[in-house]
């Protein structure tokens, strides 16, 4: 599986990369929610978008919308440093939301496994 991961930080989107890359899937990587984008629109064979939450210029909040407002319907994993259940409850429609701290190596394995256990019903 083709995963996006979107992160403005190169080192936290280094260290989404390796979790992805450790349960066997790829890692296409992407600083910045437009070139995320530009990336959908290039690649095909993406499967998952994992982002950041908060990156300049337009949110990982807001990167989800655009996705969904252009019938982009991949499973979206927001990272945030805030409560995920107050993006939830802005964005209820969202697959998946979790807090990006030193647990991650071990909570996105399963935050992955269950979003796309959802999808292949």
């Amino acid at each position: 599986m083709q995963i996006l991961v979107v992160d403005d930080d190169s080192l936290a989107c280094e260290m989404t990369a390796a979790v992805v890359e450790s349960i066997g899937h790829e890692a296409l990587l992407a600083e910045n929610a437009i070139e995320a984008m530009e990336k959908l629109a290039a690649a095909s064979g993406i499967d998952m978008v994992i982002s950041d939450m908060n990156m300049p210029l337009v949110s990982g909040i807001e990167l989800f919308r655009e996705m969904r407002s252009q019938e982009i319907k991949l499973p979206f994993i927001l990272l945030t440093g805030d409560q995920p259940d107050d993006l939830l409850t802005e964005e209820p429609t969202l697959d998946a939301c979790m807090i990006k701290d030193f647990t991650i190596e071990e909570t996105l394995p399963q935050m992955i496994a269950d979003v796309m256990a959802r999808y292949r019903r």
